[in-house]
């Protein structure tokens, strides 16, 4: 089964310079249909005009995920890391005891175009921590593992029995996953459009998919879409 989440159903907010939104619950948007898909608890889409962001802020117990699409996002936390996330980076952080963190564009020129992203661990308590790697053109025409619970594929390790994927897709392109038995999986197209198991979704849509053997992905235009693995759940 697949529930299509269309981009313009989700919460939005425009305050100047954030334009954001939001496929799950989030903030002052507030849908109880909507609250996440098992661990996966936000999806923001956030474009940050030049030269603004976040302030320093607080979080506790979630992983965090930023995936960049377009500019570079500047990030500074508590516990000593500074960087800057570029497109083809994904970073991690893990709030565990608490950390605090702030967010800006790195540019005074052009817009950031970047997508973050909260999954609940599955363990509190955890000792803060952050990890950056770049994936580049590994992504390209291939379902490229990002981050796993076991870290394997070099992949970014996160704390929760799940498996989220990247690929960026010439149009025309197709990929292909197969989920095991009492396996869930939630799509989120970054860029572009496809077709997914022939249903079209754009920019900005998602999909939440059960009882499903194989997916296949196949993109009908240039397109950048994310995959997340995860166990079966009561809410799919």
């Amino acid at each position: 089964m697949i529930n299509i989440r269309r981009a313009d159903e989700r919460g939005h907010v425009n305050i100047g310079w954030l334009n954001s939104h939001h496929t799950f619950s989030f903030g002052h948007y507030y849908d109880p249909k909507h609250m996440g898909f098992g661990a996966l608890r936000v999806i923001n889409d956030d474009t940050v005009q030049p030269g603004m962001g976040f302030d320093t802020h607080g979080h506790q117990d979630m992983e965090i995920i930023s995936y960049v699409l377009k500019g570079g996002l500047a990030h500074k936390d508590s516990i000593g890391t500074g960087s800057v996330i570029l497109p083809g980076e994904v970073q991690r952080m893990t709030a565990g005891t608490g950390i605090r963190h702030s967010e800006f564009n790195d540019s005074d020129v052009n817009p950031a175009h970047f997508l973050q992203i909260w999954i609940l661990p599955d363990t509190q308590g955890l000792e803060p921590g952050y990890e950056q790697k770049f994936f580049g053109d590994t992504r390209n025409g291939t379902l490229k593992l990002v981050a796993s619970k076991d870290a394997r594929g070099d992949s970014l390790k996160i704390h929760q029995d799940m498996d989220l994927y990247a690929t960026v897709l010439n149009e025309g392109d197709k990929v292909t996953h197969s989920l095991k038995r009492n396996r869930d999986a939630w799509i989120q197209v970054a860029d572009g459009s496809i077709t997914l198991n022939g249903q079209p979704l754009d920019r900005g849509d998602g999909a939440a998919i059960n009882n499903e053997d194989t997916l296949t992905i196949q993109a009908t235009t240039d397109a950048e879409v994310l995959l997340f693995d995860m166990p079966s759940h009561s809410n799919a």
